[in-house]
């Protein structure tokens, strides 16, 4: 599952984006409403932490921008407010819960899972078709025709980010951001070491590299 953190304190963005990566989940982090509003609307996150008081545009017109655009990924709203106004203005907007400050991280963790069982109960995740082969996002399998590919966790972040714009180039800085998170500072040739793996499962025309911009995925 991935998240995606709107909030520009950033000791606590940092702090949650820890703690909720430890807990198995994907995280980005983001501290302007504007960028967190075109994060947000790529459709990859399966849920948003959204802070309400932000630099750019605040929380309550980016859930609503996001609502008005047919995106329904579930929302959860922070605010240092408190107040039945607030909440109900946070609500009305679009949000599907909502946290006031200072909250308990475990009761954070358990409105975050509560969200996306709320969410996978009334959708199927999704099965991507790349060519001859299908990516079953939920239960993290490869196929191609009748026989699995083997990919570790990694390797299957790495192939699900390039299935998602299959087509399209897809740069190395983005790979980085999206599987090994915003704050990973080690080597990034990683990402040429991951690729290669994947190279050498899928097929060697699987994955092009397009030289200056990033690596695209592409139908045999």
């Amino acid at each position: 599952m991935r998240l995606l953190i709107v909030e520009d304190e950033k000791r606590l963005a940092v702090s949650l984006a820890r703690g909720l990566t430890a807990e198995g989940f994907a995280v980005d982090v983001v501290h302007d409403g504007l960028e967190g509003l075109h994060r947000a609307s790529e459709g990859t996150y399966d849920l948003v932490i959204l802070d309400i008081m932000l630099p750019g545009m605040n929380g309550y017109r980016v859930c609503s921008n996001l609502r008005a655009a047919g995106h329904e990924v579930p929302i959860l709203m922070l605010t240092a407010k408190d107040g039945e106004y607030d909440e109900a203005e946070g609500l009305g907007t679009g949000a599907d819960d909502y946290l006031t400050k200072p909250f308990s991280y475990v009761v954070l963790v358990a409105r975050v899972r509560a969200l996306l069982r709320r969410r996978g109960a009334g959708t199927a995740a999704p099965v991507l078709t790349v060519g001859s082969l299908r990516i079953d996002t939920a239960a993290r399998r490869v196929v191609r025709g009748e026989d699995e590919i083997a990919l570790t966790a990694k390797e299957f972040a790495v192939l699900e980010q390039l299935a998602l714009r299959a087509g399209q180039v897809v740069s190395k800085a983005e790979i980085l951001e999206h599987v090994w998170d915003f704050a990973y500072d080690g080597d990034p040739n990683i990402v040429e070491v991951y690729i290669s793996t994947l190279r050498r499962k899928l097929g060697a025309s699987a994955i092009r590299t397009v030289r200056g911009a990033g690596y695209r995925l592409e139908a045999e």
